[in-house]
Order: structure tokens, then sequence, then C-alpha cells
């Protein structure tokens, strides 16, 4: 090589070293939207991922890489305490100067509350589009869940350590698309150099999920109105945005072990019923999937709402979703 074309690569090194240690520096909970913030910051810099792909977010122990991607970060991004409330102590303890931004409580998410029953009926979220009213239309929330601790016990439960709401809601590609936009202003906050990039990024990914969702809705209307029964109650969201509505769950939104009483009721209503697919998770116990199937014509699948057969980065987003809508449009063919 030249001197004069090895001082050009040189320079041209050290210049795209500049530019990625001047990113900042990112920390994300969990896959899916650490895919998110990879999306924004695609030719800036690349995230960290705290939670690694496959295992449960609701429970987590730090491993020390992840403990030093939070000690170094300039942001944290994460679902909220209602997804992973261990998380919340982790980041006040190792990331207390950095600019954390709580997903689930930003102004453009839409949230859904819990579901504490076995069995789900068709309803209307129609009156939880306007994101903004959404929590006044919930004043009486905290009242109404005042026999919470009761239903617990009726389930065979001394009681479940989930917040108000269904913290699952990356599975709506509808916060997905609102979330790039948060991130891409907490990022131009942080890194303003780079504004015009993450910016970009993010309509570039919104309307990669336009036409992600437009996919999907083509793949699940031939078994639409086809009746499945999911392991754990997560997929509320995905059930939302694509009006296809679960019969059940054989565990509830915090992945607690179901107690004999509530996985018998789901047994039944699969037995009885005419329930087509009963879906399990890699990361959840098959053999209470297997109980319910039994007695049964029922076919099953395996549906991962944090993608963890996917390839960490920008890509796994969209790609999660579609693979849900797939296993579940086969299993219910």
């Amino acid at each position: 090589m030249s001197r004069n074309l090895l001082s050009l690569s040189l320079t041209a090194t050290l210049m795209g070293g500049t530019a990625f240690a001047d990113a900042p520096s990112v920390a994300v909970d969990i896959a899916p939207v650490h895919s998110l913030v990879a999306r924004v910051m695609d030719g800036v810099g690349t995230p960290d991922l705290i939670v690694q792909s496959g295992a449960s977010p609701h429970e987590y122990s730090l491993r020390p890489s992840e403990a030093s991607a939070l000690q170094n970060a300039d942001l944290v991004f994460w679902v909220g305490e209602d997804l992973s409330p261990w998380l919340e102590d982790a980041i006040e303890n190792l990331a207390p100067d950095a600019s954390v931004t709580e997903l689930l409580e930003a102004d453009e998410t839409l949230k859904l509350e819990f579901r504490e029953g076995a069995l789900f009926e068709a309803h209307d979220h129609g009156d939880e589009d306007d994101h903004d009213d959404h929590d006044e239309d919930h004043d009486d929330h905290d009242e109404d869940h005042d026999d919470h601790d009761d239903h617990a016990e009726a389930d065979g439960h001394e009681g479940h350590n989930h917040g108000a709401h269904d913290p699952h809601a990356w599975l709506s590609p509808n916060n997905a698309s609102a979330w790039l936009n948060v991130i891409a202003a907490q990022l131009s906050a942080a890194d303003p150099e780079n504004a015009g990039t993450y910016y970009a990024n993010a309509t570039a990914g919104r309307a990669e999920i336009e036409a992600m969702m437009a996919e999907v809705n083509a793949t699940l209307e031939p078994v639409r109105g086809g009746k499945f029964v999911v392991f754990h109650d997560a997929y509320q969201y995905f059930e939302t945005d694509f009006d296809f509505a679960a019969s059940g769950a054989i565990s509830i939104g915090d992945a607690s072990d179901p107690s004999p009483a509530r996985i018998a009721e789901v047994q039944a209503r699969v037995a009885e019923e005419g329930i087509a697919c009963v879906l399990s998770e890699p990361q959840f116990n098959a053999g209470l999937v297997a109980t319910v199937l039994d007695g049964s014509e029922a076919k099953t699948g395996v549906i991962d709402p944090l993608g963890s057969e996917l390839e960490v980065g920008a890509d796994l987003y969209p790609q999660l979703i579609s693979n849900i809508a797939t296993v579940l449009s086969e299993c219910l063919e």
C-alpha cells in the first residue's frame, strides 16, 4: 500500500472511530425495544442490551457486563417498572446521572389494563385510542382493583407483583411507531449534532412498521376469527392492533405460575369450545401447555414476545411481529 493510501486509510479509520466514540452510550432493557433504539441510532452508534434474549424480563439477575453498560450509560430506555420491577433499583444505583426514558409512561403510549381472568371475551378498545385521555378514563382504577388480592387468593396465588397496566406494550406496532419518535427526541436532546440522522431514521422506521402491519393483516385475514389460547397474557396489544382476540391465557401477564384451578378453567374451554390453537413460549414451562391440550384436538405452536431466536439489532422488531402472525396463522389453519 502506498504511503498516500495508508494515510487516507488511517485518517478514515480515525474519523470513523471518533464519530462512533462521540455517540451517546445507551442502555436498553429488552431486545424488541433495543431494536427500535438501534433503528434510530443507525449510522451513529449501537445501544447495549441489558436483558439478554431468551431470558424473562419479569425476573433477571444482571451480569457484570450488563451492570457496566448501565454504569456507562448516558441514556437508558426501558419499558418500565410494571415489566421489570427489579430494574428500577439497578438504574437508580448504577445510572444515577443518565437520562432515563420509561416508555410505558410516555404520553404517546397506549396503555391497557391487566386482564386477571383466565378466559377473555372479545371487547372494543376504541375508547383507549385517545392516549391523552386514557388515564382520565381510569381515574377509578385503584378503586376498581381493591379486590385484587382477594382475586389472587381465589386463583391460588398470594398476590401478584404487577402494576396497574399490562407492560407488554411493545407488541403494539402503533406504540412502537410512536416510540421511535420518543427515542429520536431523547437522543437528539443528548446529541444535537446527530439529530437529523435520528429523526430521519425514526421516519424510515415508522414506514417500515406500517408496511409490516399491512403484511401481518394479510397473513391473519384467512384465519381471522379463529380461537386460540396463549401461554401468558402478553399479547393483548397485538390483539388490539390487529383486531384478533385471544380466548384466554394459561398464566396472567406477570408470568407467575398459574393455579391448578386456572389451568383447569382454560383446559375446559379448550376442550368444550373448539379452541383450535394453544400457543406456548420458549421462556416458560411447556408442560403446562401439554396439560391444557390433553383431551382436545387443538394444535400448538411457539410464539416469542421477545424474539429470542432472532438476531439482536434494528431488524428484530418487524421480524418479531411478523413471526407471531405467521405462527398464529399456521396454528389456526
